[in-house]
Parts: C-alpha cells; sequence; structure tokens
C-alpha cells in the first residue's frame, strides 16, 4: 500500500467516523414516514433493466429474490447457498461438482432441484439469450445434473475464478422455461428461492418486496421491503431527511447533511467501484495515443480525492485498486501537466490562440458525457475538463440520461463506472479485450492491445497465482503505456441509514451500488433493536 493510499484510507475512515459521531445531537426532522415496525425504505440511484437472472439481473450476487449456489459472507469469502457445501474441483481444475441443498422450495411452492441450475446456466449460454454478461461464462463446456441434488461443470480450460460465477442466481426451469427468454413475463414477475418475493415494480420509481415465508434460511424479520429508485442525489437525500426514506446512498458532500441527525448512523464501504473516462481509440482526437498519455498526467487525481470525495476514496490508475494485492506497484502516474504539454508538442498538437491545442487541421476538443442527477460524476467531469485545457484539450461536459448517453457512447467519451472485487478477471477482461471492443458497456473505448489480449487470457485460464499475477502486472503496464481510459478515483460507498435495526453493515463492494450491496445487503438477517 502505498502512502498516498493509506492516506486516503485515513481519511475515508475520519469521514466515515466524523459523520458518525454527531449521531446523538439533535433529532432527524420529518421523521416516521417510513418507520413501520417490519418494514424498510432505502433511496437507491439506479435500477435493472429486467429481474431474470437469465438476463443477468444479480449475476453478482445478493439479488434478494433469488439465490446462487453460493454466495459472499460479510469478508466476501464465498459460502453455500443453494449448494450444500462449496464445490469439490478435479485436480485438473476443469470440473466442479455441487451437491445441492435439499428441501428447497420456489416461492411458488414447487420444489428445486439440479434440473434448474442445468436449465439455468445452458439458457444464459444459448445463441438466442441477450444476456450481455454471456461472455463471464465462457469457459462452460457443459454442465450436467447427476440425480436431483448434484450438479457437474466441466470446463473448456481451467478458469481460475469460476467458484465466483456460480453466486449467479438460478431461475426455475417450470416457470422462465416456458416463456420467451427475451421478452416473457418472467422478466417483471420472477419467482425464486430468495428470501423475499417481488410484489410490485413501477420501473423508475420503486421495486417492493415482501418476506418469503417458506424461505429455507428462515422467514426474515424485515417482512416488507422497498427500494425506492431515485436517480437524484439532491433529490434522494431530500426525501431521507423527510422521513421517507429508512436509508440511502449519498455523496460525501451530501452525507455531511446527517452527520448530527439522532437516530440515523453513517456506513462507509470500501469499493472496488472507480470512475474513469472512455477514450473512444477511433476518434480523430481521443484516438491518437499521445493525447490519451497526455490527458492521464494532466489530470489531478489526488485533488479529485480531496476535494470532490472528501478523502473517502482513492486515486485510480486502472481498474485495480492501489490497495489490492492484485494492483501492480509503480504504475501510479504522477500529476505532471509540463510533462503533458511536451507529449502534445512532441506529436505535434500545436497550441492555438485561444490555447487549444490542433493538429493537421484537427481541433483538440470533444464532448465528455455524464449522467444527469449523479454529482460524483458531474463534478469528475467538470474537474477532469479543467484539467485537460490546462494542457490545451478542451472537453465540454455534457449531462444526460444513459437513454441520450448510450447511442453516443461508441464515439464519444462517457465518465464512466465499473469494478468488481471478486477476482481480477472480473475487473479486467470485459473492459479491456480487444473482442468486446464497443460491446455495449463492455470495453467502451474500443481499447486494442494484442499483449494485453494475450495476458487477459493467459490470467483467466491459469490455476497459478503466481502466472496470474504476472499476467496482470502485464495488463496495468501497458495500460499505462497505452491508455485507452483514463481512470480517475476509486470512491468509497456512504450510507446514512436509521439506526433501528440490528445487522446492517457492509462488504467490499462493486460498482453496482444499492440494489445488491449496501448496508441492506443481509437485509433478511437484520433484526430490530431492543428497546
Amino acid at each position: 500500500m502505498t502512502a498516498r493510499t493509506v492516506r486516503g484510507a485515513a481519511r475515508a475512515t475520519m469521514l466515515a467516523a466524523a459523520l458518525t459521531t454527531g449521531l446523538a445531537g439533535c433529532s432527524a426532522p420529518g421523521g416516521g414516514g417510513a418507520k413501520n415496525a417490519g418494514s424498510v425504505v432505502v433511496g437507491i440511484a439506479t435500477e435493472p433493466e429486467s429481474l431474470s437472472p437469465l438476463l443477468g439481473y444479480g449475476k453478482d450476487g445478493n439479488s434478494k429474490i433469488f439465490d446462487g449456489l453460493l454466495t459472499h459472507d460479510a469478508a466476501m469469502k464465498l459460502q453455500p447457498a443453494l449448494a450444500s457445501a462449496l464445490p469439490e474441483v478435479s485436480a485438473d481444475g476443469r470440473t466442479y461438482t455441487y451437491p445441492l441443498r435439499r428441501g428447497v422450495k420456489f416461492s411458488d411452492g414447487a420444489p428445486f432441484s439440479a434440473k434448474d441450475v442445468v436449465f439455468t446456466y445452458r439458457t444464459i449460454l444459448a445463441a438466442g439469450t441477450n444476456n450481455a454478461s454471456k461472455t463471464e461464462l465462457d469457459a462452460i463446456e457443459t454442465v450436467e445434473a447427476k440425480g436431483d441434488d448434484t450438479v457437474v461443470f466441466t470446463l473448456k480450460y481451467p478458469y481460475a475464478p469460476f467458484a465466483e460465477r456460480t453466486v449467479l442466481p438460478i431461475a426455475p426451469e417450470h416457470v422462465a422455461g416456458r416463456q420467451d427468454v427475451n421478452s416473457g413475463d418472467f422478466t417483471t414477475r420472477p419467482v425464486g428461492t430468495g428470501p423475499y418475493v417481488l410484489t410490485g415494480w413501477s420501473k423508475g420509481e420503486k421495486l417492493s418486496f415482501k418476506a418469503n415465508p417458506g424461505y429455507w434460511g428462515g422467514e426474515p424479520a424485515v417482512k416488507k421491503f422497498t427500494m425506492a429508485v431515485i436517480k437524484d442525489d439532491d433529490v434522494r437525500a431530500t426525501r431521507l431527511r423527510s422521513g421517507e426514506l429508512d436509508g440511502a446512498i449519498l455523496p460525501p458532500n451530501l452525507a455531511k447533511g446527517f452527520a448530527k441527525d439522532a437516530g440515523r448512523r453513517i456506513h462507509a464501504a470500501r469499493t472496488f467501484d472507480y470512475r474513469n473516462v472512455t477514450l473512444p481509440t477511433h476518434h480523430p482526437v481521443t484516438g491518437d495515443v499521445a493525447v490519451r498519455q497526455a490527458l492521464d498526467i494532466a489530470v489531478d487525481r489526488t485533488a479529485m480525492v480531496d476535494k470532490l470525495l472528501d478523502g473517502a476514496g482513492r486515486p485510480a490508475y486502472g481498474p485495480v485498486p492501489t490497495d489490492s494485492p492484485w494492483f501492480t506497484a509503480g504504475t501510479e502516474r504522477t500529476h505532471d501537466l509540463d510533462r503533458a504539454r511536451k507529449i502534445l508538442d512532441d506529436a505535434g498538437w500545436k497550441p492555438g490562440e485561444d490555447g487549444i491545442r490542433a493538429k493537421d487541421g484537427v481541433r483538440a476538443a470533444f464532448p465528455l458525457w455524464y449522467t444527469s442527477g449523479d454529482k460524483i460524476r458531474q463534478d469528475h467531469a467538470l474537474t477532469f475538463a479543467s484539467d485537460a485545457r490546462k494542457a490545451g484539450i478542451e472537453i465540454k461536459a455534457e449531462a444526460g440520461t444513459w437513454e441520450v448517453i448510450e447511442p453516443r457512447m461508441k464515439t464519444e467519451a462517457v465518465l464512466a463506472g465499473g469494478g468488481s472485487p471478486a477476482d481480477p478477471d472480473f475487473d479486467q477482461y470485459q473492459l479491456l479485450t480487444s473482442s468486446l471492443g464497443g460491446d455495449g458497456f463492455n470495453n467502451m473505448a474500443w481499447y486494442d492491445d494484442p499483449a494485453v489480449d494475450a495476458a487477459l487470457a493467459e490470467g483467466r485460464r491459469s490455476g497459478d497465482p503466481a502466472v496470474r499475477k504476472a499476467a496482470y502486472d502485464t495488463v496495468q503496464r501497458r495500460l499505462a503505456q497505452n491508455p485507452g481510459y483514463v481512470f480517475l478515483t476509486h470512491i468509497d460507498h456512504l450510507y446514512v441509514v436509521d439506526d433501528r435495526w440490528d445487522g446492517p453493515g457492509t462488504q467490499v463492494e462493486p460498482h453496482d451500488h444499492g440494489l445488491g450491496s449496501g448496508p441492506w445487503w443481509n437485509i433478511e438477517s437484520w433484526k430490530p433493536k431492543q428497546k
């Protein structure tokens, strides 16, 4: 861990402590609106497009409606869920055998069995299934049921993190198998084995759940659970303040406003969640490696952490955080505006009268899109544009919904995010492999580096930790030399939650916060505090 990382971690801890310290001060105004016994309402920033695991919902676990074969505990260690034990792995790393938990039922009363596991994985991998994440499972050669209580996966190659992929939720064949996988009712009215049952989904507004009385892990004490979809950070904070919400994710500057509220607690979660700028490699400006190299060192990441995140985060130099054992020491990029200018000068990008550079008649200017209502992305976009201008590159920050941004992101820069703590393959393969260039939210920069492609393949196919570490070292070093993205910060997630339950806590979180993550990741085990 670098000195800078230590300072960042300390400041994040201090921020969380400072936010928590004043909780015994004044009472929360407007309380009571969401304080019904046995009911929890939380504010989240995003919602899924579908609730079907066959289309990608809950693929990283904690879907609440469903269970996977395995799940993660508080320390992010794999534990049995629908499997009764961790898998038995063959000596060659290509066969995974899962014994299944007996007596489990879906929420409609039908029994769960091995055929549902086989159905789920085979359907996801089928050519006609519109699951953008199916490449995550491309190591699977076959999946077979051995009776009702055993499932055997055979892999094409020894894919080291395969067990992590089996937190994927299991769908019921007797329901989903009778519908069109892409458009059937199951996509919005799912049936699962999880601790909660969906009772309603008003898109753009809320998802409502009730406790599953037949849940194999025991009926949850929180009987009603609602996720209110509130994309705008300020609106989410206002509704939390009014008492409409029991908890919400908030950026640091808004979380501060709750520091003295009695009966509320601030939870700070360490994450792999990064913010970066995609730089499409076929664009006339961002396609020039000199422009990408210059932007990579023109940006002042430390100032972003200090000023935009109030210390609740770390500088990012790639998808792997600096405090991860998979991070490659020496790939940190120091803020160096003079060197950035020299790189551009040497590459023929010359300043004009207004200070903006041009080369061969092409002006060094491009838009940078960020999602409306997201203060953290907005602040990162504006600060990045300011730093770039000092080097002679003009960036215009533009706000829009994803519906506006998606048609543009194949050719224009986007303030994006990502990150997964499960395995370095998850962080890097879909982001950087050239075969996924321009494939939706995969490899949005159209990044193409043969050395990186080869190292990514080696990292996912080898079962030797030393070989994998060397492969990901190669990836991170090449990314520093040939950036297709400018990584800005890794962001700690801050949540404000009513302090009336025993059980809330945080894991190391991925980018996808609010649905599977947050202090409610284990809401099925919460209990009311004793008065």
